[in-house]
């Protein structure tokens, strides 16, 4: 057994309790960006009416998955989904990170480029609409609402409403410090 003295004692411990308040900080920043997210996402879809709401996450340039989502039915769960990786590039990414906003009412009608449509279709969706979800370093993710049961029209107010959500995630704290 080896002894220390006094303070290096005192200075391990208080080494210790550091780290163990850093992983503290960190869960419980976790656990409200997560209560934030599930909440934004149940309201929209249930003010929307559609039949999920999902937050693709960017973990990696123009990489990411669906990490949270809103269901009318489980049937509809796509959670953990990547993105079709031939069709989102640096163009559609570009698009996003200058605020764009996509509303397609029916992806069967719609002009889309086939590579998009086939994902679309694989991931029962038939209307969609996408709000980028942009902090100061960039694109963060994308606030996704589905409609999969039929074509579905996006009014003004839907959109400024996925805007707001969007928003309203792009602004927390938690979300920017992650």
């Amino acid at each position: 057994m080896q002894i220390y003295p006094h303070s290096k004692f005192n200075q391990n411990r208080d080494h210790r309790e550091q780290g163990l308040q850093k992983l503290l900080d960190r869960l419980v920043r976790s656990i409200e960006q997560n209560e934030l997210v599930k909440q934004t996402t149940n309201q929209l879809r249930e003010s929307l009416q559609v039949d999920r709401v999902v937050l693709y996450y960017f973990y990696r340039q123009w990489e990411g998955q669906v990490t949270f989502e809103s269901l009318s039915s489980k049937e509809f769960s796509i959670l953990g989904s990547t993105g079709p990786d031939d069709c989102f590039n640096n163009e559609y990414a570009a698009l996003y990170l200058a605020g764009r906003v996509k509303a397609i009412a029916d992806i069967e009608l719609e002009p889309i480029e086939p590579c998009h449509r086939d994902f679309l279709a694989s991931l029962q969706v038939r209307a969609n609409l996408v709000v980028p979800i942009v902090i100061p370093r960039g694109l963060w993710g994308l606030l996704v609402a589905h409609h999969c049961q039929g074509p579905h029209y996006w009014s003004p107010s839907d959109i400024e409403m996925m805007q707001t959500g969007a928003q309203t995630l792009a602004t927390d704290r938690n979300i920017l410090e992650s």
